[in-house]
């Protein structure tokens, strides 16, 4: 195989802080990086916007956004009409598989993220997900990306006509927020480009989803402010208490 299929690599870019981070990581590694991003009919569609400032600022080979409506199937806060749940601190969210979680999401986007592989004749796809710092997902977990990786390597024509195996990769899958964004932070990711609420209000960001509070204690463990703006204080927060 040519050493430029080799280098070849699809990016789950969602426009939040651990895809933006990926994309930086994935790029400092001298990967050719063709990003893919997913109108899939969810509330905070802002993060469409944000993967698109984040694909211009770090650089990308293409920019595919595909839409696919994950909201006709309902039963999520974020593609429903279901309220998200809001808290005050971190130690607040609950345990459990929250009603954030949309159901099949991350396979549903490997999967695509697979063809687009194919079609591109890449050898690595990357996914931005968390195993630490996460609010309970099943699809985030290493076990499930092990298994989608050999469910891939038996299900497509590279693999099966010329061993040509596909890795899926989760290179933040065992970091914690603040573990990827001092990462992030020294890749030189400008973080004011990302959103990661679920819940926006216009152009701030709630304060108090489990996204928000998540990504505030990763800014406050660095020691540095979030350069997004929040509805709640108006401005950037200090605190989650």
């Amino acid at each position: 195989m040519d050493r430029e299929k080799l280098q070849r690599a699809i990016i789950l870019l969602s426009g939040g802080l651990d895809s933006a981070t990926l994309l930086a990581l994935v790029h400092s590694r001298g990967h050719d990086c063709h990003a893919l991003s997913f109108n899939y009919g969810q509330r905070h569609k802002g993060e469409l916007a944000a993967a698109s400032r984040v694909a211009r600022a770090i650089g990308v080979v293409e920019h595919v956004v595909i839409d696919i409506d994950l909201g006709q199937f309902g039963n999520s806060a974020l593609t429903a009409d279901i309220d998200v749940p809001k808290h005050e601190t971190v130690e607040d969210i609950g345990e459990g598989i929250p009603v954030t979680y949309v159901p099949a999401r991350n396979t549903v986007f490997l999967s695509l993220g697979l063809a687009f592989a194919e079609s591109r004749g890449a050898r690595h796809i990357f996914i931005g997900v968390n195993a630490l710092d996460y609010s309970g997902y099943p699809d985030c977990r290493p076990e499930f990306i092990e298994a989608f990786q050999r469910v891939a390597n038996l299900g497509t024509k590279a693999a099966t006509e010329s061993g040509q195996q596909i890795s899926i990769e989760a290179p933040l899958v065992d970091m914690t927020k603040a573990d990827i964004i001092a990462m992030g932070s020294g890749l030189g990711v400008d973080y004011s480009l990302t959103t990661s609420c679920y819940d926006p209000i216009g152009e701030y960001a709630c304060g108090r989803c489990d996204a928000c509070l998540l990504r505030q204690k990763g800014f406050q463990e660095n020691g540095l402010e979030d350069p997004i703006r929040y509805k709640k204080t108006g401005d950037i927060p200090t605190s989650t208490d």
